[in-house]
């Protein structure tokens, strides 16, 4: 019997078309994710689901999709999924990692240049008409090359942010769990995370979201930092508690900050939208055709690997097989 497939959100490429060779796809491509009825409706009669990080997979719609036999997040987080309920179920769960990271890391530095050369308010300004003259002092920003950046979390992306960094001749210095050989082959020294907030310009962000990450970057931290250091997330919106945040940038606690993800996406804390020095962007860290396409194709292997009788080769429970 050939498995019932279901596509929550409309995907670039062929993955749907590589889908279709071993299965019947219910492809829904209307952008946006569904409310929970309407998704466990969705997913009822489903053997496989390829879904998005913004649709919520938890122990509510597990309970309504009995035939349901692997998940293919695209995406390299899955926070989005109850994987604990999934297991027990013995649901497979996939992610999308790694495809990412070199787009991911290109935003990052469009980020940090963007917000310290003041990108967004200069063109605002050339736009609306303001612009009259040369002058020595209009839209001072801050340098780039030289300074120090301080990467918390040194996976993929840090490293690929790190690696980019030695283009900028820029010292780096990283907090992780453990050593990175790849990222210390690239002149980046570990340090603790006080050593790191203390001497940082700029702060990037690039850990995975779990209790331990919860609001890591705090009101506490951000007073470790230099008043003149900029805070960079790509990472997960509630790595940062947003409210402090807002309040640092008001206050003048850190010089600025440039953000694609957020605690409530697509809500953003109002005082974060008046803060002053900040660049935000709604969370198109990936959204390259190449990746999110590569993405795609990430999520279909998996499901189209699974019914074969093997693995899946980016499946992150599994435990579930025990």
């Amino acid at each position: 019997m050939r498995p019932n497939i279901v596509v929550t959100q409309p995907i670039p490429g062929d993955a749907v078309a590589r889908l279709r060779q071993i299965g019947d796809v219910t492809y829904r491509t209307t952008d946006g994710p569904l409310p929970a009825s309407e998704l466990r409706q969705l997913l009822a009669p489903a053997h496989a689901v390829v879904c998005l990080l913004t649709d919520r997979i938890d122990r509510a719609l597990l309970a309504t999709t009995p035939h349901l036999k692997i998940i293919a997040n695209m995406a390299a987080g899955y926070n989005n999924i109850d994987v604990t309920v999934a297991t027990a179920r013995n649901i497979a769960v996939t992610n999308t990692p790694g495809v990412l990271s070199e787009s991911t890391a290109d935003l990052t530095f469009a980020l940090i240049l963007g917000v310290m050369r003041r990108i967004r308010e200069s063109e605002a300004f050339l736009r609306s008409g303001n612009w009259e003259y040369w002058s020595a002092t209009l839209l001072l920003g801050s340098e780039v090359h030289s300074r120090t950046l301080g990467i918390i979390g040194m996976g993929r992306i840090g490293t690929a942010v790190a690696r980019r960094a030695r283009a900028f001749n820029m010292r780096v210095v990283y907090h992780a769990r453990t050593a990175h050989a790849d990222a210390e082959e690239l002149g980046a020294a570990r340090v603790d995370l006080d050593t790191l907030l203390h001497q940082s310009d700029i702060v990037s962000l690039h850990v995975p979201y779990n209790s331990d990450t919860h609001h890591l970057i705090n009101p506490q931290r951000l007073a470790q930092m230099q008043p003149t250091a900029f805070l960079i997330n790509t990472a997960r919106g509630s790595v940062v508690d947003e409210a402090a945040l807002a309040d640092a940038l008001h206050r003048g606690i850190i010089a600025g900050a440039g953000l694609d993800v957020y605690e409530a996406e697509p809500i953003i804390h109002p005082t974060l939208l008046t803060a002053p020095n900040t660049l935000l962007l709604p969370h198109i860290g990936s959204a390259t055709l190449q990746t999110r396409s590569a993405m795609a194709h990430m999520a279909a292997d998996n499901i189209v690997t699974f019914f074969a009788g093997n693995r899946p080769p980016q499946l992150v429970n599994p435990e579930y097989l025990a």
